[in-house]
């Protein structure tokens, strides 16, 4: 039901479902439909013109009523072509699977098979295995289905290539399965979505092929109608009866069409990231929705802050769901200070970040309110050109994943001077030798080879430095680093983070950073910012929330941290999970896990209250000390 309805919000797959079942079902009906007989001939009434009454669609040739013989020749065309969808897809989709599960020679001998089918132009084997089994609809039947084979080959086989050593088809080995069982129970259910997929954009083109052979005479044969012999018939007539062929290509056109539509739909709804919006062409910049509904944004700014963030919010609209992912967020960074701004998986962190520079994907995000002044320009008002001189110029970004954030085409050098090419004019070779000064810069050795390789060519550790020069290509006033080192060793973790902190300190950077480690926060940050469901819970100094926790939440993520030592406290855990931020509850969102949770808790918005240099989202907090 839940494909059905993502299908049904395609207006265009709508449209093509509704025409597609409209059109079957007319055809499964045409036994009890009151039509005349599709091969009686009656030369009296030969080429009588449409809305005639008796003949709503005219006669052809014979005195044959095109009405009826456009329903029974529609019914054998759907027929034929979805038969040889599935025959194509049935043996394609076996080989492939097969080919790409064993691999070595069963794959070379399957492939090289397909490879002989694909080099033959389709239309011409098509027309060879007619001629070799003989004019009629079964057999174009049999060509169209086996022409089709290698397309299914192909999109399985590559599909299958992937999966087959996966970890859970390993650990399938591991237990003892067979590989007949590894392939129905793990493998299959895996690509018959792909398959679906296939079967839904490829019957269009069968009908139309089955069509076509039956245009040249080798489909259906007289008396029996389908829509290609019709539009061969049709044709010697063209010019005295323009019907006899305009109705059944009509029919071609509209069944098509409406196929195709509906396939493009079913691949939409079957594929999960189609269906979120992953693979849509996303937008320059986050779309900007704020309703100012006399609600002042004005950012409060002392004169001695570089970024200031004022009741930020940021939307996801999936379908009929609308996602709060940053619900009201603020935050104020001066030069060279280091912000930590961490909360568990899913509260929020990474997509503040992204708002910060408007880069968060659209279509699904939306940006709904607030303000983000930069040195007194607010980047949420800012015009396209301007914000891509702001992006990687005054403001850098650090990823988390380098390998997939630099291009795998081109070396780290030529990337390197791209990123500064693109915000300074300087020869090329003036942007090299300052990339390879950068590279020098943090750490990497033989800086000038390291240039010209390529990012698989280097460790995980390398990437991420290299990620950092590119952060400071332009010499930036604030970078913001989004869990830099998550997939880093320990011993590349620390000297990432000491790096990080010895050129925040030698350029008095700006610099925000991503976290849930609250050992990293203690290590390189100055001030941290708790975040839970897209809401700011509590703000102050490092050393003073880690000393003394006010917020219930903050305290049980502090105790979360592993201690080394002779077990001097008990390593706990936050029971629960945290709240979907779609159906986020009334009130206080940690409430539900929190041991201090009063009724008042789950009534109203609870603000973030200033105290001192500290700042706390609750109504019971912890006991701070002095």
């Amino acid at each position: 039901m839940k494909t059905i309805s993502l299908i049904w919000r395609n207006r265009l797959a709508a449209f093509g479902g509704i025409v597609i079942a409209f059109v079957i079902l007319i055809a499964l009906a045409a036994p009890i439909l009151p039509l005349a007989d599709p091969n009686a001939t009656n030369p009296a009434n030969r080429l009588i013109p449409p809305f005639t009454p008796g003949a709503w669609l005219g006669t052809d040739h014979l005195g044959r009523d095109l009405l009826a013989r456009l329903v029974w020749g529609t019914r054998l065309s759907l027929a034929v072509g979805i038969a040889a969808a599935v025959i194509a897809a049935a043996i394609g989709s076996t080989l492939g699977i097969v080919s790409g599960f064993f691999g070595g020679r069963t794959d070379n001998l399957i492939m090289r098979g397909v490879d002989m089918l694909m080099a033959f132009p389709y239309i011409l084997l098509a027309l060879a295995i007619v001629a070799a089994l003989g004019p009629g609809l079964v057999n174009a039947l049999y060509a169209v289905a086996i022409v089709n084979v290698p397309f299914f080959a192909r999109n399985i086989r590559g599909v299958t290539v992937s999966l087959a050593h996966r970890e859970f088809v390993d650990a399938a080995r591991l237990s003892g399965m067979s590989n007949f069982r590894i392939i129905a129970s793990e493998i299959l259910p895996n690509v018959l979505p792909v398959i679906v997929i296939a079967m839904s954009t490829t019957i269009g083109w069968m009908i139309l092929e089955t069509a076509g052979l039956s245009f040249l005479g080798l489909g259906s044969q007289p008396p029996q109608a389908d829509l290609g012999s019709m539009l061969g018939e049709g044709r010697k007539l063209l010019i005295n009866a323009p019907h006899a062929s305009i109705v059944p290509g009509a029919m071609i056109f509209l069944i098509v069409m409406s196929v195709n539509l509906l396939g493009d739909g079913i691949r939409d709804a079957l594929d999960p990231r189609l269906r979120s919006g992953a693979l849509s062409r996303p937008a320059a910049a986050t779309t900007v929705k704020i309703d100012g509904g006399g609600q002042d944004n004005t950012v409060a700014r002392d004169g001695s802050t570089l970024l200031t963030v004022s009741n930020l919010q940021t939307q996801f609209h999936v379908g009929p769901r609308t996602y709060r992912a940053v619900d009201g967020v603020d935050l104020a960074v001066r030069p060279g200070e280091c912000l930590g701004l961490i909360g568990e998986s899913g509260s929020g962190k990474s997509v503040t970040a992204l708002s910060l520079m408007r880069l968060v994907a659209s279509p699904p995000g939306v940006i709904t309110g607030g303000k983000v002044d930069i040195d007194g320009k607010d980047t949420l008002t800012m015009p396209g050109e301007g914000l891509r001189k702001l992006r990687g110029g005054r403001v850098s970004y650090i990823f988390q994943d380098p390998l997939a954030t630099l291009h795998p085409l081109y070396s780290i050098g030529d990337q390197m001077v791209e990123a500064i090419r693109a915000h300074r004019t300087v020869p090329r070779q003036e942007a090299w030798d300052h990339s390879v000064s950068l590279l020098t810069r943090v750490r990497i050795p033989n800086a000038a080879a390291r240039a010209k390789s390529y990012p698989h060519e280097l460790s995980g550790g390398m990437r991420q430095r290299v990620g950092i020069a590119l952060a400071l290509a332009n010499d930036p006033d604030l970078i913001i680093a989004d869990e830099p080192t998550t997939a880093l060793d320990v011993t590349v973790q620390a000297q990432v983070l000491a790096l990080l902190d010895e050129l925040r300190r030698e350029r008095d950077l700006a610099l925000v950073f991503i976290t849930h480690d609250f050992g990293v926060v203690g290590q390189l940050c100055d001030r941290v910012a708790v975040m839970y469901a897209g809401r700011i819970v509590e703000t102050g100094p490092t050393a003073e929330v880690l000393e003394s926790p006010a917020h219930p939440y903050t305290k049980r993520l502090i105790e979360c941290v592993p201690e080394l030592g002779e077990g001097r406290r008990k390593l706990a855990a936050i029971p629960g999970l945290p709240p979907p931020v779609d159906d986020l509850p009334p009130g206080c969102a940690f409430a539900p896990r929190c041991p201090k949770a009063q009724d008042e808790c789950r009534r109203g918005i609870i603000p973030l209250e200033p105290a001192a240099n500290r700042a706390v989202r609750c109504l019971f907090p912890e006991e701070v000390s002095a």
